[in-house]
């Protein structure tokens, strides 16, 4: 399911602890959100979506559509 984060971050050339500093927490905490090991908190993927100006529902798979409408 979280396997579109990691893909982005691969996309924009950035390593775990660049996006991990950015939202403030430790590469560690960062990691398990990518392997799915954390479920990702709604004010993470709100940053998230802000930060690669995608959808929320694409980083969480639900739609293919990466632009947000």
């Amino acid at each position: 399911m979280y396997r579109r984060i990691r893909d982005l971050r691969e996309d924009h050339e950035l390593t775990q602890t660049q996006i991990a500093k950015i939202l403030g927490m430790s590469q560690t905490g960062y990691s398990k959100y990518e392997t799915g090991e954390n479920d990702i908190p709604t004010s993470i993927l709100i940053r998230l979506s802000r930060f690669y100006n995608t959808s929320i529902d694409y980083l969480l798979g639900e739609t293919d559509d990466p632009v947000k409408h």
